[in-house]
Parts: structure tokens; C-alpha cells; sequence
């Protein structure tokens, strides 16, 4: 009798989680593929009874954001999947180390279709782990008290020059929300990962800033993971290792920078976790960064990977054409400088992945203009560009100008390989094989066959719809306007 009932709910998992498998079919088609990736990819489908499926999210804010931002998509979509009595539950899985809770009923506004919603708390028992700095009661150690803390903060770190793009929405959203209510907020820790010189560092400083300017008795402080190792290795070696986890543990907000380089220093990770904890269960905000997702941090304990999970981590991708001209600009505002705008279009094209590069670039341009007397005009920014830049101008390529277009509409790369009659793959698509045929060198069968196998006629065909679009829809004519400029710039 018990292995039917084992297997019974096996079944029932197996069924939910199909289920999903078709709901997860439908999303995907409406929502760009980051947006897929980050807030649906992660949910899974825990059982299904009577027409209500019951869903897996990470966090309270991960359930917050589905019902702001995907909640009319999500019940259109479970009604399709299930019929007219279809429902969606949520189960918010949290991790707590301190006590055990038993499941509560969290209330869902705003729905247009009936749900209710539970939290299971998995309870992360106490780990039986040696105490090797004897910290019993941190705060029985003589001679420390509370004291002014410098921040270690660059204050021209803020919000307000901090550009939001698709690129860095969700995180810099989620560190407003940290700084205006540290430490009580469902995500934390924050942990917030992306590649080098994509504005991660910006952020974070801007998070203690802004805590710092609306809670001014708040003990804030930054430190890089590299010197925080540091500063252990050299109270440890002057026996002073009490002293040092109490001087974290005072810490209000507590910033900590490239936490990636804690996979090579196990002692470290010791005493982070310590600290960690005490910060965690007085209530105290923890702001992490890395340059990879926490999940991928080899040789980073697993207890301490599970408390990054308790909080909310979020990614910086590499910013955007948008977002790149939106920084030159700012940073021109802020130097008060002037260049024109189709130099600032140059700069942003060819400098694509690195924040420090493209302010660096820019402020190198107006150095040449100004020390040499010139004016700033595309000769001047080619030569300045190729002490950026290898290969600034480039051969434009079928590839390129496909990144430009998917880019600029938000669709998926590779659904422009497919045979999709979606609208806006196919207005992707024919714009692409149109700028292919202006601005590269291959034949309109080579073109076809890029995308998945096409001949020339539907080039021909995409070339000439186009056409017919341009003069006739002002609007698609202007879209088509920008990305033109956009290959242009790219191709001198």
C-alpha cells in the first residue's frame, strides 16, 4: 500500500510537470527570451489536483514580480492548457536556518482568476561545525564598541547616474527596493552577477549611497572579496581573528565586491559564513557581486551557496546599443562635453561589452580634439578608436547586421533561423534579408540559405515587401530609418 501511494504521486508530479512543459510553450512565444530565462526557466511544477496546478518559485519577490508583471499571460495561459476551471497555486520554497515555521496562507490581490498560494519552508538544519575563532558572544570582546565607520563608498556612485536598460532592469529595480528598506526586504542576500566593466560595481556603491543618504545612522561599508581575504590572513596571523569577525558583524549593510575570488581561500569562507549568518538573523542587509551566477562557483561551500540562494540573485548583461549611447550621454552631461551624435553612435557600435572602455573612449576622443585642436568629426574617432578597439571597422556580415535587427525588435537570435510564421520573426527576418542585400557581398541564394534554408525568390520577395512597408507605414519606415544609421555607422 505505501509504494501506491509513493507512486501515485510520482505520477501526479510527472503529469503537473507536463503540464507546465505545454504552459511553458505558449509563455515562451510572448515574452522575450531574457525575460523566459530569468522569471520562468527557474519555476517548477509541483502537483496538480482538481484543475489547479501548483507552481515552484524561488523567492517572495520571484512570486511578486509573476503577479505584476506576467499575471494576465500566466492565467490565459493555464486556462488554455487546462480549460475554463484551470488555476495556478504558488508555493514559495524558502530556507530558513533559524526556525522552523509552519506553512501560511499568502494572500494574492490582483488576480484576475481565483488562486491561493502557500509557503513550505524548508528548514536548513544547524550544521555541526567546530567553532575555531571561539566566538561564543562576539560582543563580550573588551574594548569594542560601536564607532564611526568609514563606508569606503565613491560617491559619485548614485541611482541617478546609473542607466537603466533591458540589460540591468530587474537588478537595479530590486536595488532600489534594498535601499530603501535594507535589511526587511525578501531579497536577502542581493546578489548581483554579470560580466567585468557591466556596471555591477556601480550599482551596489549606489545601493549603500542611497541607504547611507536615507538612513544616515546606518553603518554602511564596501569592501572588496580580495582585500576582505586580505584583512583575514593578517588578523589571523596577530591572533586577532575575534576582532576582526566582531567588526564585520556591526556592519548595517554590508557591500561585498567579486565574492568569486572566496573559491580559492576555504579559511575565508569559514569566517564569511559566520558572519554571514549573525548579519542574516539580526536583520542586516547583505549586497553581494560576482562576475559568474552563484550556482557556477566551483569550489564555493555548498551552505554558503545555499544562503545566496535565500535572497534574490540577479544578472547584468552586457549593455545594449540603447543603453550604451544612453551612458556616453551621461557621461557627456556630466563632463560637460559636446560631441555629435553620429560619433556618439560610432563609439557605442564598436565598443560593446565594457562600460570603463566606452567612458575611456569618449573622454580620449575630447582629449585628442582638445590637445591637438581638431574637431571632433569619424576621422578623428577611428583613429582614437583603435587604441580601443582591434578592427573598429569591421566587414559587415549577414551576422551582424541579423544581431542589429534582433537586437532593435528583442527577438530571439535563432528564431530567425526557423520557419515561424510569427509576425514579428518574419518582420525580423525580412528587414535582415533586405539589409543583407544592400550592404553585404552575397548572393540573394546565399542569403536565403542563412536562414534556415530559403531560397532566392523569398529574398526577393522580403526585399520587396520592405519596399512597399516604407511607403506606405511612417512608423515602420522611421524603425527601418534607425537600424539603417545603425548599419551604416557600423559598415564605414
Amino acid at each position: 500500500m505505501e509504494q501506491k501511494i509513493f507512486s501515485n504521486q510520482d505520477a501526479g508530479i510527472a503529469e503537473a510537470e507536463q503540464l507546465w512543459e505545454k504552459c511553458l510553450v505558449i509563455i515562451k512565444d510572448n515574452v522575450n527570451w531574457r525575460s523566459f530565462q530569468t522569471w520562468f526557466e527557474p519555476v517548477k511544477a509541483v502537483s496538480l489536483n482538481d484543475n489547479v496546478l501548483t507552481l515552484q518559485v524561488p523567492s517572495q519577490f520571484f512570486y511578486e514580480w509573476l503577479e505584476e508583471h506576467y499575471v494576465e499571460l500566466m492565467g490565459k495561459t493555464i486556462k488554455r492548457v487546462l480549460g475554463r476551471e484551470g488555476r495556478l497555486e504558488y508555493r514559495i520554497m524558502m530556507e530558513n536556518s533559524v526556525s522552523q515555521r509552519n506553512p501560511a496562507s499568502v494572500s494574492m490581490p490582483g488576480s484576475p482568476f481565483p488562486r491561493s498560494a502557500r509557503e513550505s519552508v524548508y528548514v536548513d538544519m544547524p550544521l555541526k561545525v567546530s567553532d575555531p575563532y571561539n566566538v561564543k558572544n562576539p560582543y563580550a570582546i573588551p574594548g569594542l564598541k560601536r564607532m564611526h565607520i568609514d563606508p569606503q563608498l565613491n560617491a559619485n556612485y548614485t541611482f541617478d547616474n546609473y542607466v537603466e536598460g533591458d540589460c540591468n532592469r530587474v537588478a537595479r529595480s530590486a536595488g532600489m527596493h534594498v535601499a530603501q528598506k535594507p535589511g526587511t526586504t525578501s531579497f536577502n542576500p542581493l546578489v548581483v552577477y554579470g560580466g567585468v566593466g557591466w556596471g555591477k560595481t556601480h550599482l551596489v556603491q549606489a545601493i549603500g549611497n542611497e541607504v547611507r543618504r536615507l538612513f544616515p545612522n546606518k553603518s554602511v561599508l564596501y569592501v572588496s572579496a580580495e582585500k576582505f581575504i586580505n584583512q583575514f590572513i593578517d588578523h589571523s596571523k596577530n591572533h586577532e581573528i575575534n576582532d576582526f569577525i566582531h567588526f564585520y558583524q556591526l556592519i548595517d549593510v554590508l557591500i561585498m565586491d567579486d565574492i568569486q575570488l572566496f573559491v580559492t581561500a576555504p579559511k575565508t569562507q569559514d569566517v564569511f559564513f559566520a558572519i554571514f549568518n549573525h548579519l542574516q538573523q539580526s536583520g542586516k542587509q547583505i549586497i553581494l557581486t560576482s562576475d559568474t551566477a552563484p550556482r557556477d562557483l566551483e569550489g564555493m561551500q555548498e551552505r554558503l551557496l545555499s544562503r545566496f540562494r535565500w535572497g534574490l540573485n540577479a544578472d547584468i548583461q552586457a549593455p545594449d546599443f540603447e543603453t550604451r549611447q544612453a551612458i556616453l550621454r551621461m557621461k557627456m552631461k556630466h563632463e560637460g562635453l559636446e560631441i555629435p551624435e553620429e560619433i556618439v553612435k560610432y563609439i557605442a557600435y564598436n565598443i560593446q561589452s565594457n562600460v570603463r572602455e566606452l567612458e575611456g573612449a569618449l573622454i580620449a576622443l575630447f582629449a585628442q580634439a582638445t590637445l591637438n585642436n581638431k574637431e571632433i568629426d569619424i576621422e578623428l574617432a577611428k583613429r582614437v578608436m583603435k587604441n580601443f578597439v582591434k578592427n573598429a571597422a569591421r566587414e559587415m556580415t549577414i551576422e551582424n547586421i541579423q544581431k542589429m535587427v534582433c537586437d532593435f525588435y528583442h527577438v530571439d537570435y535563432q528564431k530567425l533561423m526557423t520557419k515561424t510564421r510569427k509576425r514579428e520573426v518574419v518582420l525580423a527576418r525580412q528587414i535582415t534579408m533586405y539589409f543583407a542585400k544592400i550592404y553585404t557581398k552575397q548572393s540573394l541564394k546565399t542569403i536565403g540559405e542563412h536562414f534556415g534554408g530559403f531560397d532566392h525568390t523569398t529574398v526577393i520577395h522580403s526585399c520587396q515587401t520592405v519596399k512597399n512597408l516604407m511607403e506606405t507605414d511612417s512608423d515602420y519606415k522611421e524603425s527601418l530609418l534607425e537600424i539603417q544609421q545603425k548599419v551604416q555607422l557600423a559598415s564605414t
